[in-house]
């Protein structure tokens, strides 16, 4: 029998299991059409029959038979003469199947044609990988950790395929080693060089939205909805959520029994605090639940600027601000408003005080900087503060904070 075996070719489809055997058949025979043409000018008489139990391929040749001399297409028909001498018991109007010794094509043409092959195998493998991931953006998936590296991780999923965890998609406490198995997002699939890869992502806010829903089976459900997640990965995250079902209340429910739910996602998010909070139109009640845990005594809006002026009694301004300026800035993204931070000294004695930046020629204003950073805009403000306490809220040294407290001093014994 004239054939070729093709089991190694056919191997790499199988081990590409999501590649369907009628795909894979349809390539085998378009890859040997393309051979008959190229030798015969014409694949329309051809059958080509692919066995991929096997690994075999054979073509039948298919023409009809005429009487001598009236063959007007030698592709499509033969003369009697020459269709006995391939079987005696022929006659004219039959139709001759005639299998083609694939040798005849040629061993370069072979070879050829197992490379074309081989390539067009490596092409669906990409096509169905960017189509698996492309549908699963946004979900999260687990993978094993293969290789580790300065800018990124290496991660084989179930089927041994390749996905890259960036550097900057990681939480800034991930530590993770070859063989651990992680949890993240799939945040896009790019192309590089012709050739799909998929990012993954930790510090993605539709990550933190999954493991709500993984947690929260309101979330799963459709009764509550997350109106809108944003993080400072590793540091804080807020999330507005709203209920369809006015007898769930969904602040409760997303943080569980003596905080069930969320403590599971704050571990995995490395100790990221989340503040969950109750989703409204009301911009003014929307901006004082954003800067949770903070309280707020008065606030001025204005809508055209999208600005905000929130007052605080002293001991709130801090907890407003965050660390590192972390709660307000979330407070902002969440909002979509600018909030500045003032001290509400009404209803209390007034006390002359003077602002930090009239001090610009004698502190520098990367220091002033520091202290309104923790919501200390005046001299009294910062003198309010224990040393030990600037030193623990802001980045400067003791010896720079004895200086500032020095300079300050004076000026107010001078008045």
């Amino acid at each position: 029998m004239a054939s070729i075996n093709l089991i190694e070719a056919f191997q790499e489809f199988k081990e590409a299991e999501n590649i369907d055997r009628p795909t894979m058949m349809k390539v085998v025979e378009d890859v040997f059409k393309t051979l008959l043409r190229k030798k015969y000018g014409s694949d329309e008489n051809f059958d080509v029959i692919v066995n991929a139990e096997k690994g075999d391929l054979e073509i039948f040749r298919r023409r009809m038979i005429v009487e001598d001399g009236a063959v007007a297409d030698p592709l499509a028909e033969i003369g009697y003469s020459d269709a006995v001498k391939i079987e005696p018991d022929f006659e004219v109007g039959e139709e001759l199947y005639e299998e083609v010794n694939i040798l005849d094509f040629g061993r370069r043409a072979i070879l050829a044609a197992k490379q074309t092959l081989a390539s067009r195998i490596s092409d669906l493998k990409k096509n169905v990988l960017v189509k698996k991931y492309g549908d699963r953006v946004g979900e999260i998936i687990s993978a094993e950790v293969y290789q580790v590296w300065k800018k990124e991780i290496l991660l084989l999923d179930e089927e041994g395929n390749e996905l890259i965890l960036p550097k900057s998609e990681q939480i800034p406490q991930d530590y993770f080693k070859k063989g651990e198995n992680i949890r993240a997002v799939v945040k896009k699939v790019e192309l590089k060089n012709n050739s799909p890869v998929i990012i993954l992502s930790r510090t993605s806010p539709s990550f933190l939205a999954k493991l709500l829903e993984i947690e929260v089976p309101e979330i799963f459900d459709g009764l509550i909805v997350i109106k809108k997640i944003v993080r400072e990965p590793g540091e804080r995250a807020k999330v507005a959520v709203e209920s369809y079902d006015d007898r769930i209340d969904p602040v409760g429910a997303c943080v569980g029994m003596k905080g069930s739910r969320i403590h599971g996602i704050v571990r995995e998010l490395k100790n990221e605090n989340i503040d969950v909070i109750n989703w409204t139109n009301n911009i003014n009640l929307l901006i004082q639940r954003s800067l949770t845990p903070a309280r707020i005594t008065s606030m001025d809006l204005n809508n055209d600027t999208k600005q905000a002026n929130v007052f605080l009694k002293p001991d709130q301004v801090s907890l407003a601000i965050g660390k590192k300026g972390v709660n307000i800035k979330l407070a902002q993204e969440l909002t979509g408003f600018s909030i500045d931070v003032y001290r509400d000294t009404e209803g209390e004695p007034q006390e002359f005080d003077i602002d930090l930046e009239e001090f610009s020629d004698e502190i520098e204003t990367w220091i002033i900087d520091e202290f309104k950073r923790i919501g200390c805009d005046t001299a009294r403000s910062v003198l309010d503060l224990t040393p030990e306490e600037l030193e623990r809220r802001t980045d400067l040294e003791k010896e720079t904070i004895d200086s500032v407290r020095k300079i300050l001093k004076e000026e107010f014994e001078k008045e």
